[in-house]
């Protein structure tokens, strides 16, 4: 017999029954029921009740083990009795009737609760993560990521993708997030870069001629935590094709993720391939982001026309002054009492704003502040526009025009909310198109780029030598899926004397653009294909799967909120001898507020 187990805590039937077997696991739970003692057995495939019965010489010493401690059973398996057989469990016909016992491990006593749903801190169960994965949401968590990710490699192999790492030490490269720097012994005073994404790497395979690539690709950022963004490191899959067009990528990815979602969805609603594909502005103009969850089925409507030199002055006059007002409906609102109008008056406040301007469609006319004060025909207009009818009500907000859009869609996911518009149990696709190429930076009043600096620009170098630069768009794109960004992508610029304009345009010089790029910009010379992909998130698509609100939930061994590793303690101070060698000195600010040295 194997010196550990003959089978794993999730086998055994009542076929088993009458067997000799060994089973090696964690204590989950013990119970005494006054003569029996029974213990449910756990590994990484299940649980198997075993049982001690009174007068067993193993009694006292298995009374005596702690939870979690690591056990070896023997013993014979049997059937249980009738009114004792646990339908829920694959092992709950039968139980372990106990004859030896080996301890492995024991355990001590435990900072966290294993068995049952008793919740801790976030901090306490970061730094026993060990502990903490080994129970049954967090193990089915880590399972549903590595089905994911295998998933993945098969559906990208069948399309034809050729799997590639790329290199993880590599130059620091302006993605829109700090880099993380390595000190190069050999080299003082010159740093590595940790990879913020493959982006230049999977550019020079279509370069090579491998035509598809792909690897599940580690991304370092040292950016803030987000509920949807984990500090530090994060994985997606990377991949790139050449000679493609905008639309050939979409149907390269559309597969794979419906697959993926009704694959691990357990039965929920898969928007259908091709998905739809909106455009920027109509996506800012209609749902107030550019991650619109299309679950809600609110769209915003555009009526600064309707309020412009109107007998509604205070719209009137932000209307004059440039800027603009966005209506967001509220079906059947309007018949809810005074206080649910309130409250979300109060609530836009919270969020800085001055308040929700409203009208009501009552069954006898129009009601509230802004319809007794703006003429009749523009109440009506805006009705027809936003296409309410009585029992509806509809919201306004206005402001600047930079500003406004985004604060729409927060009215319109509340709305949403509030109403109990949102569609559960679906996953709903999109892609957003035509970004913008350009955007002008609010501190430095300068033109910047606004999503990829590698995209090639929508009509070429004469767009970017005729056109403003803030009208010119990209062939960019991003997956959402359900108000969750996924990936962004983007159509590259494979063309040297394309990439120098373009970059010239943010304020680079052809010099800075061969010192930063010189690898990649040297490679175009020699004959690169049209080329493009994407990088769906890997922890993002698990944790819309695992129906997580928090991406640390989705990761094995995640950092804290503030970038740190409870568990293994880092980051942490390295010993000077260390320093030296890497030709690194020291100088660290003293924390704001601290006393500085005492003048003698």
């Amino acid at each position: 017999m194997h010196a550990y187990r003959t089978h794993t805590c999730a086998a055994l039937r009542a076929t088993d029954a009458g067997a000799t077997v060994r089973l090696s696991g964690w204590v989950h739970r013990k119970r005494d029921h006054g003569g029996l003692l029974f213990l449910d057995l756990r590994d990484h495939y299940g649980l198997t009740q075993c049982v001690v019965a009174q007068g067993s010489p193993l009694l006292a010493e298995l009374e005596a083990i702690r939870a979690e401690s690591v056990v070896t059973l023997t013993g014979e398996v049997v059937r249980r009795e009738p009114g004792t057989v646990n339908d829920k469990l694959p092992t709950g016909e039968i139980e372990l009737r106990v004859r030896e016992m080996a301890v492995q491990s024991a355990a001590e006593v435990l900072p966290i609760q294993v068995a049952g749903d008793q919740e801790f801190p976030e901090e306490l169960r970061l730094k026993y993560r060990f502990i903490d994965l080994r129970r049954e949401k967090q193990h089915r968590n880590m399972m549903l990521r590595a089905g994911v990710i295998a998933s993945i490699r098969r559906r990208m192999i069948e399309q034809g993708f050729t799997e590639f790492q790329t290199p993880i030490l590599t130059a620091s490269s302006p993605e829109g997030a700090r880099d993380f720097l390595v000190p190069s012994r050999n080299h003082p005073g010159t740093f590595y870069a940790l990879p913020q994404a493959p982006q230049q790497f999977k550019q020079l395979a279509m370069v090579a001629g491998f035509d598809r690539y792909f690897q599940i690709a580690p991304c370092f950022r040292d950016e803030a935590s987000r509920a949807d963004r984990s500090p530090g490191e994060f994985y997606q899959l990377d991949f790139e094709m050449s000679f493609v067009t905008q639309e050939d990528v979409f149907a390269a990815l559309e597969p794979v993720m419906q697959g993926i979602f009704e694959e691990f969805g357990q039965g929920r609603t898969v928007t259908q391939a091709p998905f739809p594909r909106i455009a920027y502005d109509t996506a800012m103009l209609e749902y107030g982001s550019d991650k619109p969850d299309l679950r809600n089925p609110l769209k915003i409507t555009d009526v600064t026309a309707h309020f412009a030199d109107s007998g509604f002055g205070l719209f009137a006059k932000i209307a004059a002054s440039g800027g603009i007002v966005r209506a967001i409906p509220a079906p059947g609102a309007a018949g809810n009492p005074r206080g649910f109008f309130d409250k979300l008056n109060d609530w836009a406040r919270t969020e800085g704003a001055g308040g929700l301007g409203y009208i009501q469609f009552a069954a006898d006319g129009p009601k509230g502040p802004i319809a007794k004060n703006l003429e009749t025909d523009r109440v009506e207009a805006i009705r027809a526009a936003c296409g309410l009818k009585p029992g509806d009500a509809v919201f306004f907000v206005a402001g600047k025009a930079d500003e406004t859009p985004k604060f729409a869609g927060k009215v319109r996911t509340k709305l949403g909310e509030e109403l109990g518009l949102i569609a559960q149990g679906e996953f709903r696709f999109c892609w957003i198109v035509d970004f913008p190429m350009y955007e002008l930076n609010e501190e430095t009043k300068q033109v910047d780029f606004s999503h990829n600096p590698f995209s090639m620009p929508q009509g070429g170098l004469e767009a970017l030598n005729t056109m403003d630069p803030l009208e010119i768009k990209a062939f960019q794109y991003d997956i959402v899926c359900n108000g969750i960004e996924l990936s962004s992508g983007a159509i590259r610029n494979h063309r040297p004397d394309i990439m120098i304009r373009a970059f010239e345009i943010a304020g680079y010089t052809a010099a800075d653009v061969e010192a930063r790029f010189g690898g990649m910009l040297n490679a175009f010379r020699y004959g690169a294909p049209p080329h493009g992909g994407s990088a769906p998130g890997i922890d993002r698509m698990v944790m819309l799967l695992a129906d997580e609100p928090n991406i640390r939930e989705v990761i094995l061994f995640p950092l804290n909120q503030q970038g740190q590793d409870l568990m293994m303690g880092a980051p942490a101070a390295v010993d000077p001898a260390r320093l030296k060698e890497l030709s690194i000195k020291l100088d660290i600010a003293p924390p704001k507020g601290a006393a500085g040295p005492k003048t003698p």
